[in-house]
């Protein structure tokens, strides 16, 4: 039996479809670059981990919160400029495209960073 407190499709099932649609872009997004990747729940948000946390993505009211670790925010400085951060995190607004292609690059990234494949 699953444990649902690490069941991301649980967490995506709170929203609505509109959002769900869009968490579930993130999702896929992030396990067609990382495949061997754990998907869990850390912090009550979706988690995925490969050699540590790789990356984290929530849904609020008005964003969708997405979380690199400050190394992929200094790393990725001038494509996030347009969007509201703070040290390892950034928010998408929901009211506008999400740039599945930056979190594509960011998660890229993070994979060789956390297999140590950066320097």
């Amino acid at each position: 039996m699953k444990n649902m407190e690490n069941d991301i499709d649980k967490y995506i099932s709170n929203f609505p479809k509109d959002i769900q649609k869009i968490l579930e872009q993130i999702r896929l997004t992030i396990k067609k670059i990382a495949p061997e990747a754990k998907e869990t729940i850390k912090y009550g948000i979706p988690t995925f981990q490969l050699n540590g946390n790789l990356v984290h993505f929530a849904a609020f009211k008005n964003h969708i919160g997405f979380y690199p670790t400050p190394s992929a925010m200094i790393a990725f400085k001038k494509e996030l400029i347009s969007y509201k951060q703070a040290k390892g995190s950034v928010q998408f607004p929901i009211d506008k495209p999400i740039p599945y292609d930056l979190i594509n690059k960011v998660v890229k990234f993070r994979v060789k960073e956390n297999l140590g494949k950066t320097k």
